[in-house]
């Protein structure tokens, strides 16, 4: 494999100081819905709101002064976006960032907010590659690409190193985690952590409906990409196609994937508010929307359930709250 377990481990060495602890909890309540023992890792309190600043601030912490002076860009509809530019301020370092121009309003007021310039483009006419590429070589930038980049995979990694080492502490063995997936970052750097650490734990992904790329690479046993005909709710996990470098790690340490409608991911979403009391954003609900409708085998296990993110703008999540969506 391209990432190691000892590049997972340097990289939360790298984050140690900078990146959120986040916890890891136990709710009885989900208990009684899920039928399981429920242990649920909570992204959305990582800073920028979601797992991505662990990749961002592991590949840019290892810049050299001198590309740290020229930049860095990178393409993402909202929240790698936000890791890139906060781990940038963090490093004194400019970013701009091509965002869709449908992102989220909170997603593309954060990005800014830290300190980045943002670039739009029209998701169904231009490509947002061509548009980076472009801008690197302008300014001379490093391009750091959402998922696929070893140095990415490896700080998503410490997700899953610090939900095992947080179970083990509460004296709970894992027998299975779900995890969201887009283009793979977060599963592939996870599951190395996992497997390494607790070799009996089962791990599965959870993607939006019609985007169900990785589900579909996995049956093939060969990354396909897919042409979705609508959006989802999930718009964090609009990948349409697993990445070079995840993808085999993928097939190599996930069992499954399960697919969840937009209505699942709201149900979601509405019990992550009002059990959990957190706010977690569509695409980061997908691993417990795939839970609490029985597409896991978790009956009378001990599952962990990591939410990625909660930027979620707030008339939707309104709309949600009140049973619109």
């Amino acid at each position: 494999m391209s990432v190691t377990f000892v590049d997972i481990g340097a990289a939360a060495a790298r984050l140690e100081g900078q990146a959120v602890h986040t916890p890891l909890v136990h709710s009885p309540a989900l208990d009684e819905q899920a039928g399981a023992r429920v242990l649920i890792k909570p992204e959305t309190l990582q800073r920028v709101g979601a797992f991505k600043f662990r990749g961002a601030y592991n590949r840019l912490v290892q810049l050299s002064p001198a590309a740290r002076k020229r930049g860095v860009v990178a393409f993402s509809s909202g929240n790698h976006a936000q890791g890139v530019a906060l781990a940038a301020r963090l490093l004194g370092m400019p970013a701009v960032i091509v965002m869709p121009s449908d992102a989220p309003g909170v997603k593309v007021a954060a990005t800014r907010g830290y300190g980045a310039e943002v670039r739009f483009y029209d998701r169904m006419t231009e490509s947002r590659e061509a548009i980076a590429a472009e801008l690197a070589e302008e300014r001379g930038a490093v391009i750091v690409p959402a998922f696929d980049d070893e140095q990415v995979i490896a700080g998503q990694g410490t997700v899953g190193l610090e939900l095992v080492r947080q179970a083990e502490a509460m004296g709970e063995r894992l027998d299975l985690v779900a995890c969201p997936v887009g283009g793979g970052g977060l599963i592939a750097g996870s599951s190395i952590a996992i497997k390494t650490l607790s070799p009996h734990t089962e791990i599965v992904g959870a993607e939006p409906e019609g985007y169900d790329d990785t589900r579909r690479s996995l049956a093939a046993g060969k990354r396909i990409a897919v042409t979705p005909q609508r959006r989802t709710l999930c718009d964090a996990l609009e990948s349409p196609a697993p990445g070079e470098l995840t993808f085999p790690i993928v097939q190599a340490n996930v069992s499954g994937i399960a697919a969840v409608s937009d209505a699942e991911v709201a149900e979601a979403m509405r019990t992550a508010f009002s059990t959990l009391k957190l706010v977690v954003e569509p695409g980061g609900c997908a691993a417990l929307a795939a839970l609490l409708a029985g597409k896991l085998d978790a009956r009378d296990r001990t599952v962990g359930v990591i939410l990625s993110g909660g930027n979620v703008d707030p008339e939707l999540f309104a709309r949600v709250l009140r049973g619109e969506l």
